[in-house]
């Protein structure tokens, strides 16, 4: 009997926690317990186990549960204390923190972070979409400058761009494409900027940041959505047309992450502009890393605005102001140009020394000083989504695109490099990445075009998509060999090679972005209740306060109850009982999304409590969490690129694979967490709740992943899908036209060429320097003269891909180059 009631109590108390029930009802459960737990049950019929007073001890617990739901009672009783103790406890929000969580949106990073996913917030969000006119940009213009570019003479020669691409950037409007069309902009939306500027990367890292850059964090978009109308009519249409280049100065010598400490002061006071007395700004400032800046005529700045006068009225600390300054504004210093990685984009420092600027120069004018930050986090958490992304993506895909084509043209031990299962494992997981990663650019341009700000979902994705691209060119290398390495104009892979560290590095190094903003600030935006908590216990108003933190405290009770319960659940079950989108062939792997989201929501909501305001310092928890997220996110926009592509027969194992690795994967960063959480208790007690029967998730075989390489060696239809958005050339002249021409060549020649192979391990034909040892095949009855014509063919392709540049002795020296 006491058996049975410890099961069904059991039972009861987690249907509660699973409906998040009131806390009347967990009282009424536990008074019912509590007496049948007295009741023996004998052959005079029911009486009391322990007397009277045993019952009344028994019912205690529920009777104190159905105090606690009166109000009245349990504010006094439970809430205040606990109001009290976790002030001290909850991360404390500092005002650039505020700016930023404000600046943001939550939507599908709120999915998640519940436990519960409704499906429908993923599958409503609009699927790749263009208008006529951004396709005919792509096809036209972009497909256009991509064949002027080239990036030899760009980062070697010139390091800039041509003066001819610098033209036609500007008369096509690539400068402008998020200004309006009533300013003379294009009028794009980000799923098209993203697009374009992944395109013209995939031909030139260096211009694609070009064009990147004022289509993001920029002088034009802080005008367009927060100038004044006076700002707007002066400036966007010059910047639209490229008669203006902006850059936008954040970064200081002194402060990079963290804005609030940056030491660049302007002063509010009075003083001379164009003959007059004005009320102006004096301000100081030294800026470095400034994307655009030595050729810039509009410098944006970002600097700490103070009013020691109280001049403006809003007091003396004003807070972070943003100011747009002409380049011939007096005092305005360009520094001596950066050079970073060797990559050719425009970069450098600007700095200035008691500048005066009138009132006129803030962006948005008085109204906006002091909320620059969140006017940046706005644009950043938008922007960061569309730039980086494009960036990462299309080098992954440009990677496998080339990789792909050489391992199959370059030939070792008489057969293609490519099916070599030492060079298929790499060319595997460049598959895999191209496919996902393109699934989650296309998803979070999505969400942009809907009006969306993803700030948690954009610096997520920012830090997995460069690090991707960082592997993809690592492995690229590795299949090269020595055709990788030795630069020279006819390297297609050495400019994207250079260019990663500066993806790493920009809009947030990764290593922060990893390990202090993404779950740090993820669980604070997205958590159900954890930013109502916060807000309550930092309001100055202790009345206040304590109503909202009760309300959420009461909510974040349930959330918590619910997790336990639902954890175990699913972990016993396997996600058999989780959701998934009706008619959806790919039901099993929502489920076990569903499955891995309510784990992530239990550990994050304990790692959260129990570390508090030590969530910061604790970065290889937290930074192993943002991983977790990642993988939810990733394996979100790959099931979503499925669907929206029609569940394609052919990529159904792709995305098995896919879903399996990042499984795997998720799974082996969760033992991390426990392994290493602070508290040793806790940490088993959320390994019993998420893997009640243990860790088993295993990655793709090699068997699977060898069928892709194997598919992708080939021109056709997925290969075209897997790199989808790459410039492409099929002129055998151009730099990667080569391997494009080389590949359909070798392709063509495929069974001629193993003829051939056969006849020669016999040794019917030998191949020799000192032979045509396609003519003794054509002797020897081995070919006709129309296969020796295609065989030639293929050959004189194979020699031009597999040649690498060379050079005269002093051709590289910079006295040589600057006599050129």
């Amino acid at each position: 009997m006491t058996l049975a009631l410890f099961v069904i109590s059991l039972i009861i108390f987690g249907v509660l926690a699973w409906r998040e029930s009131p806390l009347w009802h967990w009282g009424v459960a536990a008074l019912v317990i509590g007496l049948l737990s007295r009741l023996d049950v004998g052959g005079s019929g029911l009486a009391l186990d322990g007397g009277f007073g045993g019952l009344l001890l028994a019912l205690v617990p529920g009777a104190v549960l159905l105090l606690l739901s009166v109000e009245a009672i349990r504010k006094p009783v439970l809430t205040r204390p606990v109001y009290g103790a976790v002030k001290s406890i909850l991360p404390k929000v500092s005002k650039t923190e505020q700016d930023a969580l404000d600046a943001g949106t939550i939507g599908w990073d709120a999915e998640l972070f519940s436990g519960r996913p409704d499906w429908s917030k993923l599958t409503d969000i609009r699927p790749l979409t263009l208008t006529a006119e951004e396709q005919a940009f792509i096809d036209g213009p972009t497909n256009e400058v991509c064949a002027m570019i080239d990036d030899w003479d760009t980062r070697n020669n010139r390091a800039d761009l041509s003066p001819e691409v610098w033209q036609f950037l500007k008369d096509k409007g690539f400068l402008g494409m998020l200004i309006a069309k009533e300013y003379g902009g294009l009028g794009f939306g980000a799923q098209a900027q993203s697009m374009i500027v992944s395109k013209i990367s995939s031909r030139s890292v260096a211009a694609g940041i070009t064009v990147m850059v004022p289509n993001s964090l920029g002088p034009g978009e802080l005008l367009e959505k927060y100038g004044t109308q006076s700002q707007k009519d002066k400036y966007l249409g010059r910047l639209a047309k490229g008669l203006e280049v902006p850059c936008f100065a954040l970064t200081g010598v002194h402060s990079g992450s963290d804005a609030g400490g940056m030491r660049d002061i302007g002063i509010v006071t009075k003083g001379n502009y164009q003959g007059a007395e004005v009320l102006g700004i004096r301000l100081s400032w030294d800026k470095r890393y400034i994307t655009l800046a030595p050729i810039a005529t509009l410098v944006g700045l970002a600097f700490i605005l103070k009013d020691p006068d109280n001049l403006l009225g809003k007091g003396e600390e004003i807070g972070i102001t943003l100011a747009l300054v002409p380049r011939d504004h007096p005092g305005v210093e360009i520094g001596r140009r950066h050079f970073p990685a060797r990559q050719a984009f425009m970069n450098g420092p600007t700095r200035g020394t008691d500048v005066f600027i009138p009132m006129d120069f803030l962006i948005g004018g008085v109204d906006r000083a002091g909320q620059g930050w969140r006017m940046l986090m706005e644009c950043l958490s938008t922007g960061r989504a569309i730039s980086l992304p494009a960036i990462g993506t299309t080098s992954i895909k440009q990677a496998l695109r080339v990789s792909s084509a050489y391992a199959r043209i370059r030939r070792q031990f008489g057969i293609p490099v490519g099916i070599m299962e030492g060079v298929a494992e790499p060319l595997g997981e460049m598959v895999k990445r191209a496919y996902t990663y393109e699934a989650s650019r296309r998803l979070t341009a999505s969400m942009v075009d809907e009006g969306q700000r993803p700030a948690v979902i954009s610096a997520l994705l920012k830090y997995r998509t460069t690090e991707a691209m960082r592997e993809s060119v690592d492995d690229a290398f590795d299949i090269h060999g020595g055709r990788a390495i030795q630069d020279g104009p006819g390297n297609y892979l050495f400019g994207g090679y250079m260019a990663t560290p500066v993806a790493i590095t920009v809009e947030g190094a990764n290593i922060l972005t990893r390990t202090l903003m993404t779950f740090a600030q993820g669980v604070l935006r997205a958590h159900p209740f954890l930013y109502k908590e916060i807000a309550a216990a930092q309001n100055p108003d202790k009345a206040a306060g304590l109503d909202q933190f009760d309300i959420a405290f009461g909510g974040h009770t349930k959330f918590m109850l619910r997790n336990i319960a639902a954890s175990f659940v699913h972990g016993v079950s396997n996600g058999a009982f989780a959701s998934a989108p009706a008619q959806s062939e790919m039901g099993h792997w929502y489920r076990k999304m569903h499955r891995y989201s309510q784990d992530f929501a239990l550990v994050a909501d304990w790692t959260t409590v129990v570390l508090g305001g030590a969530l910061k310092r604790k970065q290889k928890i937290s930074g192993r969490m943002a991983d977790i997220l990642g993988e939810l996110y990733l394996m979100s926009a790959v099931l979503k690129r499925f669907e929206e592509e029609g569940r394609l027969v052919e990529d159904r194992e792709l995305v098995d694979a896919i879903m399996a690795d990042r499984i795997a994967a998720m799974e082996r960063t969760f033992g991390e967490v426990f392994a290493n959480f602070p508290n040793g208790l806790l940490a088993n007690a959320m390994r019993f709740l998420c893997f009640p029967l243990g860790r088993h998730a295993r990655p793709a075989s090699d068997r699977v992943n060898y069928r892709f390489v194997r598919a992708v060696l080939r021109p056709g239809a997925f290969r075209d899908r897997l790199t989808t958005g790459v410039f492409v050339s099929m002129d055998p002249d151009d730099v990667t036209g080569v391997l494009e021409d080389g590949l359909l060549k070798v392709t063509e020649a495929e069974e001629i060429e193993a003829r051939f192979i056969k006849a020669a391990r016999k040794g019917v034909i030998e191949r020799r320097l000192d032979r045509d040892a396609i003519a003794d095949a054509v002797a020897a009855g081995v070919l006709n003269e129309n296969e020796a014509g295609i065989m030639r063919a293929a050959d004189e392709a194979t020699d031009r891909v597999v040649k690498v540049d060379d050079f005269a002795a002093d051709e590289l020296a910079a006295e040589h180059r600057a006599a050129e």
